[in-house]
């Protein structure tokens, strides 16, 4: 694979990561991507809610949790209640609910601040990323695999990419920003 592929790989699997960890964020509506990320001790196995049963969201803040064994409510209710997300579960029979609050404004800045440092950790990914492909591209000068105009272009296409990729992150970011301060 040539190097300019494999970074493309590279940002595309960067910007899927952050779109997933900045989806768990909580904005002022509910939603299912923010149980996402918890593991519930199943059996002696840690199993993510979403294989445990059915997550709907009912407006305006609300999130329903239908479980498929009624052995795994209250192990589902415990990871949520020790989770990071600060939320309090109802379990009712088959069904767990989670009633959302109204955000605060210092809640709602230190979302904000958060989202920005992720969104900065992956472009110091990206910036790696691009680093490693243009050090792949001189060596391959070096071993007269690739002629000088070809390497000046290859540079040129991978900062093309990495400034889209970060078009790409501060977009996602301005979103996730907007939907906090609603």
């Amino acid at each position: 694979m040539n190097p300019i592929e494999e970074f493309k790989a590279g940002i595309l699997n960067a910007l899927q990561e952050l779109k997933k960890e900045i989806g768990g964020v909580r904005a002022n509506r509910p939603s299912a991507a923010l149980l996402e990320s918890v593991k519930v001790n199943y059996y002696d196995q840690m199993t993510p809610i979403s294989h445990l049963g059915t997550i709907s969201v009912a407006p305006p803040r609300e999130i329903s949790i239908q479980f498929w064994d009624s052995n795994a409510g209250p192990a589902i209710a415990k990871a949520i209640e020790a989770s990071s997300l600060g939320l309090s579960p109802n379990l009712e029979g088959n069904t767990i609910r989670i009633f959302l609050p109204e955000l605060s404004v210092e809640r709602r800045e230190e979302l904000m601040k958060y989202v920005k440092k992720v969104a900065e950790q992956f472009r110091i990914q990206i910036r790696q990323l691009r680093d490693a492909a243009n050090k792949q591209v001189e060596s391959g000068s070096e071993e007269g695999e690739i002629g000088e105009d070809q390497k000046f272009r290859m540079k040129e296409d991978i900062q093309k990419q990495t400034e889209a990729a970060n078009k790409e992150i501060e977009k996602m970011v301005d979103s996730k920003i907007a939907e906090i301060k609603e």
